[in-house]
This record gives structure tokens, C-alpha cells and sequence, in this order.
């Protein structure tokens, strides 16, 4: 075969371009970092580089954003939970020291304040929020866990409790001892000057006290339990401290029904019905079926800052002003009161709880314990208040008044030991039950840090894993910048020498060597 001159420089050409292709190739390695520029250089390192910055891309989420999310998340929820704890184990110290029998009247005012302050805090604590979320409403973090302002929206609310809820009060009757002052003590009309020592007696009554006072007057209440069910229209009457002073005296005339307070939330049981609630019992059997429930539904109308939304603890019915009406958690009439989780993804196929509910840590008991201490406590500084006027009254009083005076001391001196026996024995027992409430508190405390400690794990592993698929990356498809720039250099100079050797070879022709 001839091989012409024409043939050497395509060849040459064709070799110099293949060259330049080379070094244009390691140019675009050295400018861009990577091994290749399009899935068709390499299709294994193309494949495996997109599973590995798929992987980079997961962990870093997780690492630098769901991680750290749930951390905040968790530290905000553990605080609160800690101020919680504060607020309950300084109302154990006041309880403990409101069990002392030989307090003076300036000490149980100091007391008071410092339980309604405390009262008045508790649920506070539990409108922690993080980021515009509410930590402890479940699902509705964008709803308060308390009412920030006055409201008159009417709530339908259905209690779902057992006979361990209903207890034992007992009442000292003062009748109109209360009302005694400087001008009508001797009052032969209204009865002032008949008070003695046998117008001042203690009743025990059954109660279950509901999750709120201030309910609506004349609401229609019901009572389930069982096959039993009971309403206002039959057994059950409805009244107010106000329009009846004595209901716990009345309801030893319905031993079949109850008598609703409206005003403090109290649902006072006849003795007959009560031993009805305590027979109703659940049955091991049927795991699907709760028969000792007992379901109290009622009305609540007007709503103040501070009261607790319902709507994160029972199944109700608001109506608004508007009368749009919404419906929550129907299904935990059902039994099916599923629990409202917020996890997050932490991890590949790891999921972790951030959130502690209300009903596990802020229970409408703690407040509702409180309101019955201060009031035990208030009747008895209201007593002392109306003896020190007795007493005052009896240095100035002569013949009948003098002796109206000592029949109402000797009144008075029983009520208040009725009312301090009571007082003394409510906080005791109120000792046991904000205890209850702290061991409460404490296992939120406890389930906190351990989500805590295991979100620091899964973060050390995370990092790790970081780290190791970013290596994995870079080994894949970043280039050796050393070994490519060697390999640039020496295509720079073949490319080079070929152009040199190229320009000689095509000087010399066939006329040359004729």
C-alpha cells in the first residue's frame, strides 16, 4: 500500500485532535474536581455517585436539620417540665406546713397566697412553645393549651372517669355564723340571736368533683355508667351555691339521685347511687369494653385566662358565637383514644417521640385540688375572722347581748374546730395527692431525658455516618488533583511535541525527490 502524503496528515490530525480531546478531558477533571462530566464517561461511577449523594444528602438532613430540631424541641419540653416539677414540690411544702394544727391566722394567709400564686402558675407552664408550636397540645400545636383571654364559647363535655374519682367531702355546716357583725349579732329576726352551738354541725357527702368549676347554670347533665343513665331531666337537680347554700345537706333527701352544682363544679352523689357507681366495675373479659366507666357530660359556657382547653383533654362540642359547631375527639367515647404522637424522622427507618401530652403531666386535678385547699383554708381564716369580732364585741356587751355573745363563741369555737380538724386532715391528704401529680411529672421528666440520651446517640451515629458516606462520595468521583495535573502537563507537552513533529513531516512533499 502507497502511503501518501495526503494519508500522513489525517493521520497526524486525527492524532493531535485525539490528543487535544485527552487534554481537553483532564482540563475539565482539573477545573470541576470530579472523575466525570456526564453519566456516559463513566455509567459505574455515575450510578454509584448518585445512591452515595443520595446518601449524603439523607444524613445531612437528618444531621443538620431533624437532629437538632428535635434536641430544641425536646430542651423545651423539659424545661417546662422541670418548672412543673418546682411549682408541685413547693406545693407540697405548703401543704406540709398547712398540716401544722397550731398555725396562726397570718400564717394561713400567707399560705393562701402562695397556693393561689402557685395555682395560678401551673398551667402557664404548660403554653411553653417552641418555634410558634404548643409542645404539649399533641396535634394542635398552633392552640393554646389554656384560654389567653375571656371567652364565652359554649363546650358540651363529656368526663370520662371510674369510681376511683368519686369521693368523700365533709362539709361544716356554719348555717349564719359567717354573717355575723357589730349590728346584727342580736337580730332577733334574722335569727342571729338564736345561733348556738347546736346551729353548727359536719355532714359527709360523696362527690366527684369535675375538671371545671364555673359551669353553665341550668346545663343539662348527664350520668353513664353501666346500663344506667341519669340527666337533669330525672334524677339529677341542677343548682348554685348561690340559688341553694346547703345542697350538701339536700342530698341526703335523693339517695337515688345527684344535685349539680354548677358554680363549683361539683356533682354530689346520693348514698344509694353511689353504692351503684362503686359495684360498677370492669370486667377482665372484655378487653374491648371499659363497664366501670362512668361518663358525666355537662356544659360550659364562659371561659376565663387560664381555664384549660378542653378540646386537648375530653370529647366536646363547641358552638361559637356564630354558631359553628366542632366536634373533638369523638373517638375516645368509642374507646379509641389513640395518642397524639409527634415524631421525627431522626435516622434511615428511625423515628423518635418529642412530645409529652398535657393529660400525662398538666391535669385539670392539680388546679382543682388547689381551689378545694384554698377554700378549706379560707373557711377557717373566715372563722378566726369572726371570733376576733365576737371577742371584740364581748368586752363592751352586758346582760342578754353578753350572753347572746357567749352562745355564738361557743359556736363559733365548734366550727372552728370542725374547720381546722378539716383543713388539717385536706392537707394532709393533699400532701399524697400533689405527690401523685409529682411522680407524674417526674416519669415526663424521666421519658424526656430518655429521648434525650437516645437522640444523642442516634446523632453521634449520624455524624458518623456523615462522615463516612461524604468519603465514600469523594473517593467515587473527585479526582486526584496531583496524578491529574501530571497527566495535564504531560498531554499539554505530547499535544505539543505532535503539533512540532507534525509541522516538519508536512513541509516535506513528493516534489522534494524529483
Amino acid at each position: 500500500m502507497r502511503i501518501t502524503n495526503k494519508i500522513m496528515q489525517r493521520n497526524n490530525l486525527s492524532n493531535i485532535n485525539t490528543n487535544k480531546v485527552y487534554q481537553d478531558k483532564l482540563s475539565t477533571q482539573m477545573s470541576t474536581q470530579k472523575k466525570v462530566s456526564r453519566p456516559s464517561d463513566d455509567p459505574v461511577v455515575s450510578i454509584r455517585a448518585l445512591r452515595l449523594r443520595s446518601n449524603v444528602t439523607e444524613v445531612t438532613q437528618y444531621y443538620s436539620k431533624n437532629i437538632p430540631d428535635a434536641e430544641s424541641w425536646l430542651d423545651v419540653t423539659e424545661d417546662a417540665l422541670k418548672n412543673l416539677t418546682e411549682i408541685i414540690t413547693n406545693m407540697i411544702e405548703q401543704c406540709t406546713k398547712a398540716s401544722n394544727g397550731d398555725l396562726k391566722s397570718a400564717d394561713r394567709q400567707i399560705i393562701l397566697e402562695q397556693l393561689k400564686a402557685l395555682g395560678d402558675e401551673v398551667y402557664s407552664t404548660g403554653d411553653a412553645d417552641y418555634a410558634g408550636r404548643y409542645v404539649f397540645t399533641g396535634y394542635r400545636t398552633d392552640t393554646s393549651l389554656s384560654f389567653d383571654k375571656e371567652y364565652n364559647t359554649k363546650y358540651e363535655i363529656t368526663e370520662q372517669l371510674d369510681n376511683s374519682s368519686i369521693t368523700q367531702l365533709t362539709k361544716v355546716n356554719t348555717g349564719k355564723l359567717l354573717d355575723i357583725t357589730a349590728n346584727n349579732y342580736n337580730d332577733q329576726n334574722q335569727d342571729y340571736k338564736d345561733i348556738t352551738e347546736n346551729s353548727v354541725s359536719s355532714i359527709d357527702v360523696y362527690r366527684i368533683r369535675l375538671a371545671y368549676d364555673d359551669c353553665k347554670e341550668g346545663g343539662n347533665v348527664k350520668i353513664k355508667f353501666g346500663t344506667t343513665e341519669l340527666s337533669t331531666a330525672d334524677t339529677i337537680r341542677a343548682t348554685t351555691s348561690t340559688a341553694n347554700p346547703d345542697p350538701y345537706t339536700d342530698i341526703k333527701k335523693y339517695p337515688n339521685g345527684a344535685i349539680y352544682v354548677a358554680d363549683t363544679g361539683e356533682l354530689l352523689i346520693g348514698k344509694d347511687l353511689y353504692n351503684q357507681m362503686m359495684a360498677c366495675k370492669d370486667g377482665p373479659a372484655t378487653s374491648d369494653k371499659n363497664e366501670g366507666e362512668i361518663q358525666i357530660t355537662y356544659e360550659k359556657d364562659h371561659w376565663v385566662k387560664g381555664d384549660l382547653r378542653p378540646e386537648h383533654y375530653f370529647a366536646c362540642t363547641s358552638t361559637d358565637a356564630d354558631q359553628k359547631v366542632t366536634k373533638y375527639n369523638q373517638e375516645y367515647l368509642k374507646g379509641d383514644a389513640a395518642k397524639q404522637v409527634i415524631e421525627y424522622d431522626v435516622g434511615f427507618n428511625q423515628t423518635i417521640q418529642v412530645n409529652s401530652t398535657a393529660d400525662e403531666c398538666f391535669q385539670h386535678g392539680i388546679g382543682r385540688t388547689v381551689d378545694d385547699l384554698v377554700q378549706a383554708m379560707q373557711d377557717v381564716v373566715d372563722l378566726e375572722n369572726v371570733k376576733t369580732k365576737i371577742e371584740g364585741l364581748q368586752e363592751t356587751a352586758t346582760g342578754t347581748d353578753a350572753e347572746t355573745l357567749t352562745k355564738q363563741m361557743e359556736a363559733v369555737e365548734k366550727a372552728l374546730t370542725l374547720a381546722k380538724d378539716k383543713c388539717q386532715k385536706m392537707f394532709e391528704s393533699g400532701i399524697t395527692t400533689f405527690q401523685g401529680y409529682l411522680d407524674d411529672a417526674n416519669l415526663c421528666v424521666t421519658n424526656c431525658g430518655t429521648r434525650s440520651s437516645k437522640l444523642e446517640l442516634i446523632d453521634n451515629r449520624m455524624k458518623s455516618q456523615k462522615t463516612t458516606f461524604e468519603t465514600l462520595k469523594s473517593e467515587n468521583e473527585d479526582i486526584d488533583v496531583t496524578e491529574t495535573a501530571i497527566d495535564l502537563k504531560s498531554a499539554e507537552m505530547t499535544y505539543e511535541a505532535a503539533l512540532m513533529a507534525t509541522g516538519k513531516v508536512m513541509q516535506t512533499t513528493l516534489l522534494n525527490f524529483i
